[in-house]
């Protein structure tokens, strides 16, 4: 699976966990216009560093967050590589 894969099915997973709406995450939209809350991004990122075996965060030598789910995607995909 890939890590594009993994993370998108993260996001659904924890909006539906969390009574949060889901209408897909297209790379263009912005994350804090998902409908998740500062919880369901702790949880996406903690299923993400089991499964990946990453955090970028913690890994990042510039303080930088990611805009857009394109970002993140990207953020997460270089940290794994």
């Amino acid at each position: 699976m890939s890590v594009e894969t993994i993370i998108r099915a993260e996001f659904e997973q924890v909006a539906r966990e969390h009574g949060k709406p889901f209408h897909g995450f297209d790379d263009d939209m912005l994350l804090l216009e998902s409908g998740l809350d500062s919880l369901c991004f702790a949880v996406v990122m903690a299923r993400l560093e089991d499964q990946l075996g990453v955090h970028p965060f913690a890994k990042a030598e510039d303080v930088y967050f990611p805009v857009t789910m394109g970002d993140f995607i990207k953020f997460y995909r270089d940290a794994a590589a």
